[in-house]
């Protein structure tokens, strides 16, 4: 996905489109997680879990951010935004406020939904509360058994439970989802039940790799996994 283009390239292609959504609402479910809500032509998007949005961020710089939910009848999308450090995405979405229009480009990406799969395994960070938003209807509606893990900090460890999420287990986020002997200690390993699960990994990169090799090791379903994030690196 893009990160990255020239100030000429973005012009140019930014040119030719007007801004296709307002920003009809903001809020803060705590100071490092904001919810926008736009409203605006959406009918030709196609929307799928795990599908992202390119917002351009800068005169240089674009990011992918997942809708959480979606009303195509009525034009609508909502994003849950990570706001945290200094990176140029977090100042440019902390900015954002209600009237505000500009451009969100078509949903593409890597489908994470199978429902064929009765139980379902979802696991990631404060960049994956957007996704596990969009999740929780489809598991609710398609009756799956379902588990989100979440490795947060401390000051979002009550967001699943503000933003409504269920079935849900918090851990702290102090490098313990890179360690494969703990890992591999979970209650989620202790049992055979969730042996065929589809699992979704998520997040930062690390995490994901770490979590990836113990459950190849232990588990026979299928494993989707996409690194969102690393520390020192830019746009992926």
């Amino acid at each position: 996905m893009i990160s990255s283009l020239p100030k000429w390239v973005g012009d140019l292609f930014e040119s030719s489109l007007r801004p296709n959504v307002k920003v009809l609402d903001t809020s803060y479910i705590n100071p490092q997680i904001k919810k926008i809500r736009f409203g605006g032509d959406i009918s030709k998007m196609n929307f799928q879990i795990g599908y992202a949005n390119v917002i351009r961020v800068s005169e240089t710089e674009y990011r992918n951010y997942t809708a959480a939910y979606h009303d195509k009848e009525k034009g609508i999308i909502d994003i849950i935004f990570h706001i945290h450090d200094n990176g140029v995405g977090s100042q440019y979405i902390d900015t954002i406020k209600t009237g505000d229009e500009l451009y969100i480009g078509p949903s593409r990406g890597k489908k994470l939904y199978d429902p064929s799969v009765k139980q379902q395994f979802i696991f990631g960070d404060e960049t994956c509360l957007g996704v596990a938003s969009s999740f929780l209807p489809y598991l609710k509606r398609n009756n799956h058994q379902y588990q989100f893990y979440f490795e947060l900090d401390e000051e979002n460890k009550n967001t699943p439970e503000l933003l409504g999420l269920e079935n849900f287990t918090v851990f702290p986020k102090k490098g313990l989802f890179r360690n494969e002997k703990w890992i591999n200690d979970l209650p989620l390993f202790k049992t055979s039940e969730w042996q065929t699960a589809s699992f979704v990994v998520l997040g930062n990169v690390k995490s994901v790799q770490a979590f990836r090799k113990v459950l190849k090791n232990n588990m026979s379903g299928k494993i989707i996994t996409q690194g969102y994030w690393l520390e020192g690196k830019k746009g992926l």
